[in-house]
């Protein structure tokens, strides 16, 4: 039978350090005599000496947005699922505040824009902030409205 070099199976012996001086990691177990690097549960990995670390001398880079802004995205399809569901009805003014106290959308979104993917059967009034040319469109041919807002 012929075994594939990926099938075999070759465990490695662990060193077992401190087992005595004919193993040749007795006494000390090669962490030489002692010092820092020879107690347990010490590291300095990024400590240069006293030398300015390198990832200190490097400046910083990139830039975090104090403000950054929340668009809220509504797809048309998703209207008419809550259209069909019942979660919002045909006569009320579909806004942003509307959205948040049914928690359709995030509450921490600041503006609410609606693109024009999938269809909308209903003819709905949309109040937003933003809205794609194809959402306007199919909006207007169903014989709904989008008042964006400046």
């Amino acid at each position: 039978m012929i075994k594939l070099n990926n099938q075999i199976k070759l465990k490695k012996k662990k060193i077992r350090v401190g087992r005595g001086i004919g193993s040749g990691k007795g006494k000390t177990s090669g962490r030489g005599v002692k010092g820092q690097k020879s107690r347990s549960g010490v590291s300095i990995k990024s400590f240069e000496g006293g030398q300015m670390p390198l990832y200190r001398r490097l400046p910083k880079r990139g830039f975090n947005a104090i403000k950054e802004k929340n668009i809220a995205i509504l797809n048309l399809n998703k209207i008419q699922g809550f259209l069909d569901k019942k979660t919002i009805s045909t006569k009320e003014i579909l806004n942003s505040d509307l959205l948040k106290k049914l928690r359709l959308i995030s509450k921490n979104s600041i503006k609410l824009k609606v693109l024009g993917s999938g269809n909308i059967k209903e003819k709905i009034n949309i109040e937003a902030d933003l809205a794609s040319k194809s959402a306007i469109e199919k909006l207007e041919k169903i014989g709904g409205s989008i008042n964006l807002k400046k």
